[in-house]
């Protein structure tokens, strides 16, 4: 094979050499003509017009009989070598005749070469802003060269039929306090763009600052204090793109894991409050991922991470992952998530796997319509398990007392409706099974302790959860919405009348009541009010310039 690449290699060497020879012995008086013209430009008086020309430059019009014919011969000793080696003319190869061409100065030939084009951007042959978790700008305020701003405000305000005394709100990433206005999310930051470096930086302040963080358990291994070094930010990383195929990134840092389809910016989602299926999978992963985009159609992910959304390793086994995106057409999305690594804080023996598979398909598309103007639906199905035997427990995928698994699903529907399409309508729900609880977001306060002793394998835990908002949109850069959800689950879980914190709802320990994990040891003199059900209103306004 490679003596046969290499007697190719001198044929084409010597067929290119032999017709380049001719092209320019053919090429040369043209040339000396072209330079004696240049030369004396100032005296060249035009025969039509009487008038003097002022330049007389060697453009295609000028010399196109000539270099046109001897051009061919530099084509036609790429075709032959082609045609005898039974191998297409490649980019490659146009590029080379292009080489030729302007080493040859021949503007013509140079010119009848066929144009190479640059690979497309990855995804953008459609409009994909109909998507759950997709940001639905097409323009942005502020862009530059080197750097791209990004910010979002997320506020809120929610209320339970539940009115809990300490106004703490449970199981929720995107809520935290109850019959308040809260600032949930501030984001501040940007990408970063030179040549083929990127890089991109974005805070995280307000509430979400503390609820997310507190469920990573591997900041209590070592010191550092990794919490609170890392709780304002919600990405950071550093990365090259590589122009191969339709590009390939590598990044290191913080990014996001986008696991049960919604996006941890709740200005790109179709509701809220988030079924359990993405509430309880990870926002974010901390090491190194690999983008590669070898079709504009098709984006393949490889992680190779700290852990299931920790800002550290649980045990000396990081965590590998990888994702496959696909979007055959502008109406269909396919993505498929999978996660392997060791979890179980101090017991390295028990595996883990999960897997995040989702579909979204727009069903119907008329702008012009009087009614509504668009409407799509999403399906996600989540099943991952636990296994090994550590720590004094077994834990299998299956069973009794021993499982240890998450099966979840959830579906959404959306219409868009009204002029320009500014208001949305949303309808959807989900399930939860996780016996063993391991993917449970733990209660806050004093119901923490009680919680995680009983998260053991076959400890039971199942919910459902349904909701409806009306969101309204009169630009590209805010949203209104108007939220309803309720929610169940078959054990205690949500926050009650009485709180979790203490009498009257304040801690009866201060001093230990404001940690960067809202926990509170528990005392014998007060129990923690958890029920199994709430329903909840939400209006959320969010900006995102």
């Amino acid at each position: 094979m490679f003596k046969k690449t290499m007697l190719s290699s001198i044929a084409l060497t010597a067929i290119l050499f032999t017709n380049a020879q001719q092209v320019k012995e053919k090429s040369t008086s043209l040339n000396e003509s072209t330079a004696t013209i240049l030369k004396s430009s100032s005296n060249v008086i035009d025969e039509k017009t009487g008038k003097k020309v002022e330049e007389v430059s060697p453009s295609p019009s000028n010399v196109s009989t000539n270099t046109s014919a001897n051009f061919s011969l530099l084509d036609k000793g790429f075709s032959e070598f082609a045609k005898n080696n039974s191998i297409p003319l490649s980019a490659k190869g146009l590029r080379a005749k292009q080489r030729m061409a302007t080493k040859m100065g021949n503007v013509a030939a140079l010119d009848s070469v066929p144009a190479v084009a640059e690979p497309s951007a990855p995804f953008a042959f459609a409009d994909f802003t109909w998507l759950n978790g997709n940001n639905r700008q097409t323009t942005t305020l502020m862009d530059g060269p080197v750097f791209t701003p990004d910010f979002t405000v997320d506020v809120n305000y929610t209320r339970s039929n539940q009115n809990p005394i300490d106004n703490t709100v449970l199981g929720s990433t995107a809520l935290s306090r109850n019959n308040e206005s809260t600032v949930s999310f501030v984001g501040i930051g940007g990408d970063f763009h030179w040549q083929n470096i990127r890089g991109r930086l974005m805070t995280q302040f307000g509430t979400r600052a503390t609820v997310v963080p507190r469920n990573d358990y591997s900041g209590y291994k070592g010191q550092y204090d990794l919490p609170d070094a890392y709780r304002y930010l919600s990405e950071a990383y550093a990365g090259y793109h590589f122009n191969k195929w339709h590009g390939i990134n590598v990044d290191m840092g913080i990014f996001m894991s986008y696991i049960g389809m919604f996006s941890y910016n709740n200005f790109e989602n179709w509701s809220y409050q988030p079924s359990y299926t993405s509430d309880n999978t990870p926002w974010f992963f901390n090491g190194i991922r690999v983008q590669m985009f070898p079709t504009e159609k098709t984006k393949i992910e490889l992680w190779f991470i700290n852990g299931w959304q920790s800002y550290a390793t649980f045990n000396k086994m990081p965590g590998i992952g990888f994702s496959i995106l696909h979007r055959p057409n502008g109406n269909n999305s396919f993505i498929t998530n999978n996660y392997y690594g060791t979890d179980v804080a101090g017991i390295p023996e028990v595996k883990r796997f999960h897997s995040d598979n989702t579909w979204q398909h727009k069903y119907y598309d008329n702008p012009k319509a009087k009614g509504i103007k668009r409407a799509a639906f999403t399906v996600t199905g989540d099943f991952g398990f636990q296994w090994g035997t550590g720590g004094g427990y077994t834990f299998t995928p299956f069973g009794d007392s021993t499982a240890s698994n998450f099966i979840s699903g959830m579906v959404y529907n959306r219409v868009w409706f009204g002029k320009d399409a500014k208001w949305g309508w949303t309808i959807g729900g989900g399930f939860l099974h996780n016996p063993s609880r391991y993917l449970a977001l733990v209660p806050p306060g004093q119901a923490t302790d009680k919680f995680l002793n009983d998260a053991v394998p076959g400890a039971k835990m199942d919910g459902w959860d349904a909701s409806t908002c009306i969101d309204y949109s009169p630009n590209q850069f805010m949203t209104l919405r108007f939220e309803l959800v309720h929610r169940y689950m078959s054990i205690p879980y949500f926050n009650g009348p009485g709180g979790v914190t203490g009498p009257g709802g304040y801690s009866a320990l201060p001093s230990t009541s404001f940690n960067p994990n809202s926990y509170i040891p528990s005392t014998s003199t007060f129990t923690p009010d958890l029920v199994k059900a709430e329903t909840r209103g939400i209006i959320a306004f969010i900006v995102r310039f």
